[in-house]
C-alpha cells in the first residue's frame, strides 16, 4: 500500500511502485488497505500473506470498516498486516465502528502502525460541545478483537479516537509490546465485546504507555481535553476487561491519568489457574485505583502513587469520580483458595489504604513483603493520614521487611519511625528513588525471587537488599542534601514571554503561541500557583492549554496559547496577551503581548473525490467534496454536483453544505440499465459568499 497507488483494477498490489498514471493490471501497489479488506465482498489477501503499508496517511470508514484480517495457517504462519519503512497513520473517519478488524483473526501480526481518527470529539459525552456529530471525520474504536488466538501486536499508536483504543475480549495467547493506548474518549482498552469476552492462555504485555483515557485528544496538538468520567455518563479505565481468565503477565507499563481506574484487573476469574504478574508498572494519577486484581497475584518493583484528585476541577470531571474504592493505591480483591504477593514496590497515595484487601475466605494468602508506603493526607478528611493497609479480607496475611512513613497504623512486620529519604516526597512530583543515606537502603535480607529492581538494575547491591522498587547502586544514589538555615521569603513579579507566529496567515488560521512564566520568588517562598488569562480580539477565539501553573521559586513553565480569528477576519495586524495572577496580590501581577497577522484572502478552492473509482451496478456511489481557502477549509458552502451519466444525456444532481472542516459527502445508488453503464462524469461547483470554486472527478459502474 502506498497513498500514490492505484485501485484494484490499476494495480496487482505486488509491487512497492507507484501507479504510472495509466494502464491496468500494472505492476504497483494499492492505494489504501480498504483495497485488501473491502468493507463487503471477498477480500484480496489470504491468510499467511503479508501487507505492507508505506507511510502516509490512509483515510478509512467512509463506505464501511474493513473486513477482518484473515487468520494465518499456523501459529509459525501469520497473516501479517505492518507499516513498511516507517510508521503509516490510518486514520478512521464516517463515524466507523473500528480502523482495524481481528474479529475471529488468528495467527495474525500486527505492527508499525499509528492508528487514530481526524476529530477533537468524544463519543457520546454529556456535554454536546465535545460530542460527536454525522459531520465530523471521527472513528469509535482502534482496534476491534473477538474470538482471536495468536496475536502478536508491536509498535502501534493508538489515540485519539472517538471512544476505546481497543475493543477486545474472547482473547488467547496474545502478545503485545510497545503500545501507546492514550487519549481515547471512552476507555483505552475495554474487554466488553457482549457475550464471551472472557480471555485465556498467556497474555502478554511489555513495554506499554496507557494514558489519557477518558479524554479526547485535540487534533491539531495532540492535547488532551473533554475528560469525564462516569458520573457524567463516561468510563474512564485505562485497562479493563470483563469476567476473565488467563494467565497475565504485564512488565514495564506506563499507566497514568485515566479518568477511572488505571490497570483494572477486578474481574479475573479468580481461578486457582490464572493468574496477575506485575513488573516494573510505573501507575499515578488515575483518578480511581492505580491497580486493581482479582484472584492470584504477584506485584513487585512497582511504583504506584495514587493521586486520585489530579483531575479535581479540571475539564468535565465531578467529585463523585474521584477516588473510586476509596482511591486505595492497590486493591487486592480474593476469591477463596489464592496467593497474592505484594514485594519490592513503592507505594504513595491519599486513598484510605495504600494497600486494600477485600473479599475471598480464610483459604486465601496474602504476602507482603520489602515494601515502601509513604501517606499522606487522606483525601475524604485532610485531619487523618492514609492507611498502611486495610480491609475485609478474610485471608492469612504476612508482613515482612516493610517500611512505612505518615501512615496511620503501622502493621507488624513493618517500620514507620524513619523518613525514608526519597528524591521528591510531595504527592504532586512524587520520586521514589532514594537519597544517599535513605534508611530504606540495604535493609532487607535478600529475596531469591527478585533479583533486579524496578530500572532492571541488579537487586542487591551491597550487603543487603533495599527496601521498595528502588535498589541503590554501589556509587549511584542521589547525595542527602545538606541542611541550611531556614531562608526568608521575598516575592518577586513573574517574568512573562509569549512568542508565536509573525508571518501572515489566512483567516480562520489556528495559531499556536508559546507562553513562558518564571516564578521569581526568593527560595524561601512556598510554591505558588499563577493563573494565566488571554486577551484576544472581540469575536476571536483563544484557547490556554493550562489555566494554571503550579511553579516553586525560580523555577519556569509553560503553557500553550492557540488563537484562531474568524474565517472573515480582516487583513492586518491584531494585537493577543497572556497575563498572570495570583493569591499573592499584585505582585505576581505581569503581562506579556504578541500579534497575529491577517493575509489577504486566499481564493476559495474545492476538491473532488469518490470514495472508490469503479462500483457494481446498484451499488451506493459516495462523493465527497472539499472546499478550502487556502490552508483554512470552508464551512457551510453550498455545493451543488452534477453527475453525466455514461450515455451523455442524463444527469444525476446532488447538494449539500460543507462541515467544519470543510467536507460534504453525498450519495446515490447507481443504476443498472444500459444507460448507468459506464463511466460517469462529475462536475461540482461550490459557493460560498461571492466566491466561486469548481472541481471535477469521474468513476465508472460495472454490471
Amino acid at each position: 500500500m502506498r497513498t500514490d497507488g492505484g485501485d484494484a483494477s490499476q494495480c496487482n498490489g505486488l509491487s512497492n511502485a507507484a501507479y504510472p498514471g495509466s494502464g491496468t493490471g500494472q505492476s504497483c501497489a494499492w492505494k489504501s488497505p480498504i483495497i485488501a479488506l473491502p468493507a463487503s465482498g471477498s477480500a484480496r489477501i489470504a491468510g499467511g500473506d503479508t501487507l505492507r503499508i508505506v507511510p502516509g496517511t490512509y483515510q478509512l470508514g467512509s463506505g464501511g470498516y474493513m473486513q477482518p484480517i484473515p487468520s494465518g495457517p499456523s501459529r509459525t504462519s501469520k497473516t501479517v498486516v505492518v507499516g513498511y519503512g516507517g510508521t503509516p497513520k490510518l486514520v478512521g473517519v464516517g463515524g466507523a465502528h473500528r480502523v482495524l478488524n481481528l474479529d475471529g483473526s488468528s495467527n495474525v501480526e500486527v505492527g508499525n502502525l499509528e492508528i487514530t481518527d481526524n476529530s477533537d470529539c468524544v463519543y457520546g459525552h454529556s456535554v454536546s460541545s465535545a460530542a460527536c456529530t454525522s459531520s465530523m471525520p471521527w472513528a469509535r474504536v482502534g482496534l476491534y478483537a473477538r474470538a482471536s488466538n495468536y496475536v502478536w501486536l508491536h509498535d502501534l499508536n493508538i489515540h485519539g479516537l472517538g471512544a476505546r483504543g481497543i475493543n477486545a475480549g474472547g482473547l488467547s495467547n496474545w502478545t503485545m509490546e510497545r503500545l501507546k493506548i492514550n487519549k481515547n474518549g471512552s476507555a483505552g482498552w475495554e474487554g466488553n465485546i457482549g457475550t464471551g469476552g472472557s480471555n485465556s492462555g498467556n497474555m502478554v504485555m511489555r513495554d506499554i504507555e496507557i494514558a489519557w483515557n477518558g479524554c479526547g485528544e485535540r487534533v491539531s496538538t495532540g492535547e488532551p481535553w473533554a475528560c469525564w468520567a462516569q458520573q457524567t455518563g463516561g468510563y474512564g479505565d485505562g485497562f479493563g476487561t470483563t469476567d476473565t481468565g488467563g494467565n497475565w503477565l504485564i512488565e514495564d507499563a506506563f499507566i497514568h491519568h485515566n479518568t477511572s481506574d488505571g490497570l483494572d484487573m477486578r474481574y479475573m476469574d479468580g481461578a486457582d489457574t490464572t493468574k496477575v504478574t506485575l513488573r516494573r508498572v510505573y501507575s499515578v494519577a488515575n483518578a480511581g485505583n492505580q491497580v486493581k486484581i482479582k484472584g492470584n497475584s504477584v506485584v513487585e518493583n512497582s511504583v504506584l502513587v495514587g493521586q486520585c484528585t489530579y483531575f479535581r476541577g479540571k475539564y468535565y470531571m465531578t467529585e463523585g469520580d474521584l477516588c473510586r474504592a476509596y482511591g486505595s493505591s492497590l486493591l487486592l480483591i480474593m476469591t477463596g483458595n489464592d496467593t497474592a504477593t505484594i514485594r519490592h514496590n513503592t507505594i504513595a497515595g491519599e486513598g484510605d489504604a495504600q494497600i486494600a484487601y477485600g473479599e475471598g475466605t480464610s483459604t486465601d494468602k496474602i504476602f507482603i513483603q520489602n515494601n515502601l508506603v509513604v501517606g499522606f493526607p487522606y483525601y475524604a478528611n485532610a485531619s487523618n493520614q492514609t492507611l498502611f493497609s486495610g480491609g475485609g479480607a478474610p485471608a492469612a496475611k504476612s508482613f515482612s521487611g516493610n517500611m512505612g512513613w505518615k501512615v496511620r497504623s503501622c502493621p507488624t512486620g513493618a517500620t514507620c519511625t524513619q523518613d525514608p529519604q526519597l528524591r521528591n516526597m510531595t504527592l504532586a512530583s512524587f520520586d521514589a528513588e532514594p537519597l544517599s543515606g535513605s534508611p530504606v537502603i540495604d535493609k532487607v535480607t535478600m529475596n531469591s525471587a527478585v533479583n533486579s529492581d524496578f530500572l532492571l538494575q541488579p537487586r542487591p547491591s551491597g550487603s543487603s537488599s533495599d527496601v521498595g522498587a528502588y535498589e541503590v547502586q554501589a556509587g549511584g544514589a542521589e547525595p542527602t542534601p545538606t541542611p541550611t538555615p531556614t531562608p526568608t521569603c521575598t516575592r518577586g513579579t513573574p517574568t512573562v514571554g509569549l512568542t508565536g507566529p509573525t508571518t501572515a496567515v489566512a483567516a480562520g488560521t489556528a495559531n499556536k503561541y508559546s507562553v513562558s512564566v518564571k516564578n521569581n520568588d526568593s527560595s524561601g517562598c512556598s510554591n505558588t500557583t499563577f493563573s494565566l488569562a488571554r486577551s484576544v480580539p472581540s469575536g476571536w477565539t483563544g484557547t490556554l492549554s493550562t489555566t494554571g501553573l503550579a511553579l516553586a521559586p525560580g523555577a519556569s513553565g509553560s503553557a500553550v496559547l492557540t488563537v484562531t480569528s474568524p474565517g472573515t477576519a480582516s487583513a492586518g495586524t491584531y494585537g493577543i496577551g497572556v497575563g498572570t495572577s495570583s493569591s499573592v496580590g499584585s505582585t505576581h501581577t505581569a503581562n506579556a503581548s504578541a500579534t497575529y497577522t491577517v493575509a489577504a484572502p486566499a481564493g476559495m478552492t474545492e476538491a473532488l473525490s469518490t470514495s472508490k473509482s469503479s462500483y457494481k451496478a446498484k451499488e451506493r456511489v459516495y462523493i465527497t467534496a472539499r472546499v478550502m481557502r487556502g490552508t483554512v477549509p470552508v464551512s457551510g458552502a453550498s455545493v451543488d454536483l452534477v453527475a453525466l451519466k455514461p450515455n451523455n444525456i442524463n444527469t444525476i444532481e446532488l447538494s449539500g453544505k460543507t462541515d467544519s472542516n470543510g467536507y460534504v459527502t453525498v450519495s446515490f445508488i447507481s443504476g443498472s440499465g444500459t444507460s448507468s453503464i459506464g463511466t460517469y462524469k462529475v462536475t461540482s461547483t461550490a459557493t460560498s459568499g461571492t466566491d466561486v470554486a469548481k472541481a471535477t472527478t469521474s468513476f465508472s459502474v460495472y454490471k
